[in-house]
């Protein structure tokens, strides 16, 4: 559980105040506010000798280094946030949809919170997640800042859990039995040294905007979203890539990481 000191260092990090009471108005303003401070991002997978951490230490990472990260990092994080704020909160495993299939079980993180007898799935770590909780009782749509979600079971022979969908293209399943963050440690162990691990494809790092557009930066490649307009641009050298982290993700590197392998299929971040 965070104390006091950290739970307030936290809300800083995300421009957000301490709620009165743990409702779904705070919790809706708490993920919509993760999502557009919090960079979806894995430079850690390409720094020599970086550690991604699962457990309280990853609040070092994103508070006093004002970073991201993937969801085994970002979603745990907030999940420790939440508790602390009186929520009751659970980890789910999920298996993401992939374009050669669907990835491996566990290959995702996200958090379950009930609310009344309600319960709700909170993402703020897959990149095209919702900006606020979804509903597991209801698969109609449910409208959001970057589009039309949906949360229906799973279908088909020896069918599990939810599927979630975004403009009805299905982004990852989510199982509804709660794990513990501990039981990732193997998949977490395939993501960063596994030849196939689409987290070792690219350097990335994404963050949504206000207006519904994105940010991302893949290697010296910066794409802005704005509307129906997309802007596309490469950067220069590593001054003007360290120059872009930090004026539109908002944290300083004393270097880059390293330039993966080619040939690898990566991450889809928008």
């Amino acid at each position: 559980m965070l104390n006091d000191a950290q739970v307030d260092a936290y809300l800083d990090r995300i421009g957000a105040t301490r709620p009165e009471r743990a409702d779904l108005a705070a919790l809706r303003r708490l993920q919509e506010r993760h999502c557009l401070t919090v960079p979806f991002e894995n430079l850690d997978y390409h720094f020599a000798g970086a550690s991604v951490h699962m457990d309280e230490q990853v609040l070092e990472k994103l508070v006093d280094r004002r970073r991201g990260g993937g969801c085994y990092e970002v979603n745990p994080a907030f999940g420790y946030l939440l508790s602390a704020l009186g929520y009751e909160v659970e980890v789910l495993p999920g298996q993401v949809y992939r374009p050669d299939g669907p990835g491996p079980f566990m290959g995702h993180l996200a958090l379950r919170v009930v609310l009344d007898g309600e319960a709700w799935l909170v993402d703020v770590g897959f990149g095209r997640n919702s900006r606020t909780p979804l509903r597991f009782a209801t698969a109609e749509p449910q409208q959001d800042a970057h589009g039309s979600y949906r949360v229906v079971p799973g279908e088909g022979e020896a069918a599990w859990g939810f599927d979630v969908l975004l403009n009805d293209r299905p982004l990852y399943r989510i199982d509804d039995r709660p794990v513990r963050v501990a039981d990732f440690v193997p998949t977490l162990w395939w993501w960063r040294t596994a030849p196939e691990s689409p987290f070792l494809a690219d350097v990335f790092c994404s963050l949504p905007t206000e207006d519904g557009g994105r940010i991302t930066l893949k290697g010296n490649r910066l794409t802005q979203i704005t509307g129906s307009e997309r802007v596309v641009e490469d950067l220069a050298d590593d001054e003007a890539v360290l120059a872009a982290y930090r004026k539109y993700f908002g944290f300083d590197l004393d270097a880059l990481p390293a330039t993966p392998e080619p040939g690898r299929a990566g991450i889809q971040t928008g």
